[in-house]
């Protein structure tokens, strides 16, 4: 790795989400200095549960926090499908000991919070990588080859770039991009979490619960080393909500299910609060960067969740640009545009897996009676092999040429 000269100025980072704790997590390690621009006075991750599969978890511990996750995270043996309106089990897919044997990593299911803070920790003890807290980016000039950028309150940053990882409603994606907003995807998801000493058998059980049905699924696994249940509802939705993570009453959720089995619905009748958000497609950006401003996870490509890959395609965006800076410190804006040339094409057929996986599980009529006999007629193993382009990625090999 060639040696990085900035003349001590870092590079600015909108977010101290996952994706931009990753990203001053992997700059740091690579030589380079790095802020972190948070607009939140205390970092912090809202949410419920996330899915980390082996592409996930290989650039954890490369950034060295897989096992401060391990501590707290669920280990499911499975994802188990079931048909939401009979509760019969159709198919079960391998997770477990035959996932980290085919792919060197394991599938792990982590509460978000405890991956906001593992990676925070690891940020906060990093050299080379400041964070400043309540610094919410509004706008940036151009200086030269340097970026300044301002807050809200007046204060200003310099730097070689600006990457704004800052979510779904990146304020640097709609400065960059103002004629690109999102889409509604016509869903809504709700979340929860339960107590794990408060559910039935089946719900214990070591696995990722996928009930499909008409219109509406329902996604539950272990978190905090099994003490707790992550639930998420995801119901076709005419119109979005207004907000982001507000609270949605239980009578509410439950007459969106009221095709879903008795067990079931006593099962998330244990819930005592649901958080609610809309879901939106991807932008149809012309780019992810405009000179040495870029993009990278939820602000390039919000991804819907129904191949559990939000966190992980933050990741691996945050690794490969985090090498690619590194090779080319005195061009960031030719980093940018290697990184996107890299990733756009994967990020594009995530994206389009998971819009059809979202339409498969809420087939309902005859569709989801097919649906529900090619589940119970392929072997669990062999319906996995279909993803190994996805969870097999373990760094983009053109990094750094």
């Amino acid at each position: 790795m060639p040696e990085a000269d900035q003349g001590h100025r870092p590079i600015l980072i909108a977010g101290a989400g996952i994706a931009g704790l990753a990203l001053g997590i992997g700059l740091a390690r690579r030589g380079l200095s790095a802020r972190i621009l948070e607009r939140r006075v205390e970092p912090m991750e809202a949410g419920a549960g996330i899915q980390l599969s082996p592409n996930a978890m290989q650039v954890l511990r490369r950034l060295g926090v897989a096992d401060t996750i391990e501590e707290r995270a669920g280990r499911p043996e499975a994802i188990v499908v079931a048909d939401g309106a009979s509760g019969r089990r159709l198919a079960r897919f391998p997770l477990g000991v035959a996932m980290e044997q085919r792919f060197g990593a394991p599938y792990r299911v982590v509460h978000r919070a405890d991956l906001h803070a593992a990676l925070l920790g690891v940020a906060r003890a990093t050299a080379g990588l400041e964070i400043s807290a309540g610094f919410e980016v509004t706008r940036w000039r151009t200086d030269g080859d340097d970026v300044v950028v301002s807050a809200l309150e007046g204060a200003e940053a310099l730097g070689t770039s600006l990457i704004g990882a800052d979510g779904t409603w990146s304020a640097v994606r709609r400065r960059l991009f103002p004629d690109h907003p999102l889409t509604y995807a016509g869903k809504m998801a709700v979340r929860t979490l339960l107590p794990m000493s408060a559910v039935s058998a089946r719900f214990r059980e070591p696995v990722t619960g996928v009930w499909l049905g008409q219109d509406a699924h329902v996604v539950h696994y272990p978190v905090r080393a099994n003490r707790e249940i992550a639930v998420v509802v995801i119901v076709d939705e005419g119109s979005p909500r207004e907000g982001w993570g507000g609270e949605i009453g239980a009578v509410n959720v439950q007459a969106r299910l009221v095709r879903f089995s008795s067990e079931l619905l006593e099962f998330l009748s244990l819930a005592s609060e649901w958080r609610a958000w809309s879901l939106y497609d991807p932008p149809r950006l012309p780019g992810w960067s405009d000179g040495n401003v870029g993009l990278i996870g939820d602000a390039a490509h919000p991804i819907l969740p129904f191949l559990a890959q939000g966190g992980a395609m933050a990741l691996e965006d945050a690794e490969t640009l985090s090498g690619l800076l590194a090779a080319h410190p005195a061009d960031p804006a030719a980093a940018l545009q290697r990184m996107e040339a890299l990733r756009r094409p994967r990020v594009q057929r995530v994206a389009a897996a998971s819009r059809e996986n979202g339409r498969v599980f809420h087939l309902g009529g005859a569709l989801g009676l097919a649906r529900n006999l090619v589940l119970g007629a392929v072997p669990g193993s062999m319906m996995m092999r279909r993803y190994d382009w996805l969870y097999g990625w373990n760094g983009d090999a053109a990094v750094g040429s």
